[in-house]
């Protein structure tokens, strides 16, 4: 054979190879151009709807006042879950210092790695308040048990779901103490009767609850009365207990048990990081030391409140510092949040999908940090901005 037909018997299955590279390349192409369409399709069609999220920059520590990318000044910050004003309190940020000096960043490491089952199986039943956060109902989809989903606190629903769900082996009733987007309180006295009158356990979310509702900051059992019968707790490190992040879960010591054993979240998650620990270890000794942080935030939120509705505004929920100013409608939402932040208020519209169509809102949030003044100005921001669209007169 010459050395030129052996070039050419060589070259031409390589011609062949390169033909199919390029066929699967270029189908590899179109497949990504295909979905960046659909995705560019699904934006297009969220920004239509009013409904598009921004996300602003905070250049500062977060407390009352911060800064923000692209305004002029300091900005009130009426959005955020510092509750207690802690987040930069100097004594809960020196922990987190000492911590970091004393332990490290960090543990680079996920805890024991095994099992996938928790607590539910087939054999068992979670009834669910049809507005629970996400996270509760990510959770509840992790375990394969039945779910069943009452009526948003409507007790003569749940009644109902946990007649239908007497065959299950354990039956799990499962509420946020306090729901976030209305800053209502669950109504734990009847829950909790009811789960005693159908053999249920009960499991509440207290993210928006620990440190600050209840005479000594224990949450909503302690509030309504049901510490010695609400079964298992769940809550975050991540709202008023600094603001940091990781949680905690609380129930029967068995309980507990398992879940380290067989906690997917908790296994596949890195440990705590030390400063967070130090932070939200700081931040309940100060809350065990006094409730007084906690009586001011209640008085500012009233203040809110009163002042709001006398101005003519509707306001979800009660007492609670979550205030929700309800607008209805999306876009009114958006753009009058916008407009807060030129008069140097920070509150942010929310909107379907995060709350029902038809319920859009501007969410504020009252801290301990802020002042009489600081929510006197919140407030004139809102009527000046609701004239200008015609919310109030």
């Amino acid at each position: 054979m010459s050395l030129g037909k052996a070039a050419r018997n060589l070259v031409t299955p390589a011609r062949g190879v390169l033909r199919s590279s390029a066929a699967a390349l270029n189908r590899s192409y179109a497949a990504v151009a295909e979905a960046r369409a659909v995705l560019e399709n699904e934006l297009d069609t969220i920004r239509a709807a009013g409904t598009w999220k921004g996300e602003r920059i905070i250049t500062s520590k977060q407390g009352p006042q911060i800064s923000v990318d692209g305004s002029r000044g300091t900005i009130l910050n009426f959005c955020a879950n510092n509750y207690l004003g802690l987040s930069s309190h100097p004594e809960v940020v020196q922990a987190g210092i000492d911590a970091l000096k004393l332990y490290g960043a960090g543990l680079s490491s996920v805890r024991f790695i095994c099992g996938t089952q928790v607590l539910l199986g087939p054999d068992d039943a979670v009834l669910s308040d049809e507005l629970n956060h996400a996270s509760i109902i990510d959770g509840i989809r992790l375990c394969r048990a039945k779910r069943l989903r009452y009526k948003h606190m409507d007790l003569n629903d749940l009644e109902i779901k946990l007649k239908e769900a007497q065959s299950s082996r354990m039956r799990l009733v499962v509420t946020d103490g306090v729901f976030s987007m209305d800053g209502d309180v669950a109504p734990l006295q009847g829950i909790c009767d009811l789960a005693e009158q159908y053999g249920a356990m009960v499991f509440i979310d207290e993210c928006h609850a620990t440190g600050f509702l209840g005479s000594r900051g224990r949450g909503t059992d302690e509030l309504l009365g049901v510490m010695d019968r609400v079964h298992i707790v769940n809550s975050t490190l991540g709202k008023a207990l600094g603001g940091a992040a990781g949680g905690y879960t609380v129930g029967p010591k068995p309980l507990i048990d398992l879940l380290r054993q067989r906690s997917r979240p908790y296994l596949f998650s890195n440990s705590l990081p030390p400063p967070v620990v130090g932070c939200a270890t700081k931040a309940v000794e100060l809350l065990l030391a006094s409730n007084e942080i906690a009586q001011s935030m209640t008085a500012k939120t009233m203040r809110f409140r009163n002042n709001m509705t006398k101005a003519g505004f509707t306001i979800a929920g009660s007492a609670h510092p979550i205030c929700p100013v309800m607008l209805g409608d999306a876009r009114l939402a958006s753009v009058m949040a916008d407009d807060m932040l030129k008069f140097g208020v920070y509150v942010i519209g929310f909107s379907y999908p995060v709350v029902p169509k038809g319920k859009a809102r501007i969410r504020v949030q009252i801290s301990a940090a802020h002042t009489d003044e600081d929510i006197d100005r919140c407030v004139d921001a809102f009527i000046q901005t609701g004239r200008k669209h015609g919310v109030v007169s």
